[in-house]
């Protein structure tokens, strides 16, 4: 989510230190009225450098100021710490903006200095070349390779398409552990965070992403690392002129080059909720985003919003490249309003580009047999019922309420029954029920297709299995719990290059699932990547307690001729066999921007 609003406040608080700056006696620093104007115009510089995220320019400027007034000076002060909340010196910025007598209330600097001083204070901290990785103690441990490779994939894809990196250091990127976290150290508050399922943001320098710890079934966490560097990016590049259906637009359409090609990240639900909105002819008129696509009447219309926005930045790609993207940017940056800067890119009136960019919309290959569906990230907190660890999963679990989404009756029936014929181990009258109900609707529900496949996995029928798994992934690409049970199949076949694929599919969405790990252990070493199998051991062991010696011995044993190919095998500490956790009833949709 980008932020290049400057709150009100500020502005008034800039105002008052105008002011006070005029005030200071004559004993304590005599200089002359024009000096004054020129300590005022410098602050003024600050402010507004701070405001259009240049951070090394707002230090460059500050450092002026700092030659010509008293150290004690509050409004130097209120600044000092503003640049040191900004490069993430949260106990100096504390101390400074204390200093210039900055009221300690939500929403104020001094506030979200000494919030994300507390929360972060303990992170552990990894760094890359253009990065610092600040994170929980805990297994978001095995978030750090991971983390630290998309985040430099997508800056050296940032500078290729954009030829913009960002000045003054390294990026800070801190890892929060749930909603409240996130509330404090952003200007969002819990509520908002809850309603919309915002999971990261780009503000004060720095990215700001929850855990997928806190989200009911995981979230594309490496997309939305991408995602709010993107963001970051923009509003450097542009000197924050970006308007925000824009900046969405591009953040959407570029997330997915840290894994390849521009325009990956329409999901095919979306793909049909706008589909939906085209056949009735209720498509947003760009005129009606203003001055927000977050107040619209209603979230239909927001995500209706954002998925035209995506194919805006589309045709301005098929259309003009990389070039176009950057011509929009440098626009904006030069003043020009939104409008004229598409204008000026395109080379056609706005009208005219808003004809093509409607007609490349209409020309989409919608899925009609698809139901929109919200794709907003549900916390843990929000789920129904009660997310339960998986210490606490005793045994086969069995939920008959992950079918309620089921909308047509028989088919509920047949999973129901199918359910639980498999719980009294008759595998294949419950395959057979599964069966019915998939035959009447597809792929339109991944958990019918999950269990499905599951049954037909025990009876070790794995082409069918898989024709089913690829099926569901078709509809809800990313699934973890669908990409697992796929990449059960491949490795058990010793396709180790395919099962690779299957299972970091599944941890971009699920990372701290031990099979994952365990897995891709086995994985790894049998293609001779001993670098890689060193650290999914390492994860393995974060996550299982298991002694290294004992993940090899297990991952050597992991979906062997015996092994059971539709529960998970995967060892807890002193080499016992895990429960099987119970199978999530759906894949977590991608975050929206701002996410």
């Amino acid at each position: 989510m980008p932020n290049p609003d400057s709150p009100h406040a500020v502005r008034a608080f800039f105002a008052v230190l105008a002011v006070a700056l005029f005030c200071v006696p004559q004993a304590a620093w005599a200089q002359s009225a024009a000096l004054k104007d020129e300590v005022k115009d410098r602050l003024g510089r600050v402010e507004q450098s701070l405001e259009d995220w240049d951070v090394p320019g707002a230090k460059r400027e500050l450092a002026e100021v700092e030659e010509l007034v008293p150290a004690e000076l509050e409004p130097l002060k209120f600044y000092q710490g503003r640049v040191a909340f900004e490069e993430g010196r949260y106990e100096d910025a504390a101390t400074l903006l204390q200093g210039a007598n900055i009221e300690d209330r939500p929403g104020s600097y001094l506030r979200l200095a000494k919030d994300t001083r507390d929360i972060v204070k303990n992170h552990l901290r990894a760094e890359s070349a253009h990065f610092i990785f600040f994170y929980p103690k805990g297994k978001e441990e095995v978030l750090v390779p991971y983390a630290l490779e998309t985040l430099e994939a997508i800056h050296r894809a940032m500078a290729e398409d954009l030829g913009w990196t960002p000045p003054g250091g390294k990026i800070r990127v801190e890892v929060v552990n749930n909603a409240r976290e996130l509330s404090r150290v952003s200007t969002l508050t819990e509520k908002q965070i809850r309603t919309t399922g915002t999971i990261a943001i780009c503000k004060f320098n720095k990215l700001m992403v929850t855990s997928p710890k806190a989200v009911a079934q995981g979230y594309d966490w490496q997309d939305t690392l991408a995602h709010e560097y993107i963001h970051l990016v923009v509003s450097q590049m542009s000197r924050n002129t970006v308007p925000i259906w824009l900046h969405e637009g591009l953040a959407k359409f570029l997330e997915s080059r840290w894994r390849g090609k521009a325009g990956l990240a329409m999901t095919p639900s979306t793909q049909a909720l706008l589909g939906k909105r085209v056949k009735a002819d209720t498509l947003v008129p760009f005129e009606k985003m203003h001055p927000s696509i977050a107040l619209l009447p209603t979230a239909e219309d927001a995500a209706t919003a954002f998925a035209e926005v995506f194919y805006a930045i589309d045709y301005v790609h098929q259309t003009k490249g990389t070039a176009g993207l950057r011509a929009i940017i440098h626009e904006l940056k030069n003043g020009q309003k939104d409008r004229k800067a598409v204008e000026a890119a395109m080379g056609m009136p706005f009208a005219l580009f808003e004809k093509a960019w409607l007609a490349h919309i209409k020309k989409q290959p919608f899925p009609p047999e698809l139901l929109p569906r919200e794709e907003r990230v549900v916390l843990k907190e929000d789920a129904k019922g009660k997310v339960k660890d998986e210490k606490e999963k005793k045994g086969r679990e069995i939920s008959f309420g992950e079918f309620d989404n089921v909308e047509e009756v028989p088919a509920r029936r047949f999973a129901h029954l199918g359910e639980l014929l498999r719980e009294r181990n008759r595998v294949k009258a419950a395959a057979e029920e599964y069966a019915k109900a998939h035959k009447l609707v597809g792929d339109k529900y991944e958990s019918i297709s999950n269990k499905y496949a599951l049954a037909l996995l025990e009876l070790r029928r794995l082409d069918e299995a898989e024709s089913v798994l690829r099926g569901s992934l078709r509809v809800y690409p990313g699934s973890p719990s669908t990409n697992v049970h796929l990449g059960r199949i491949l490795l058990f076949r010793k396709d180790y290059p395919k099962a690779k694929t299957a299972y970091l599919e599944a941890l971009a969405s699920d990372p701290f699932d031990p099979e994952i790990h365990l897995a891709l252990t086995r994985i790894h070493g049998a293609l001779g990547e001993s670098a890689l199998a060193t650290r999914t051991r390492q994860a393995t062991v974060q996550l299982t307690n298991l002694k290294p010696e004992e993940v090899d011995r297990a991952a050597q044993a992991f979906l062997n001729e015996e092994g059971e190919l539709s529960e998970m095998n995967v060892p807890a500490a002193g080499g016992q066999a895990a429960p099987p956790p119970a199978q999530p009833p759906a894949a977590p949709g991608p975050a929206d921007a701002g996410r």
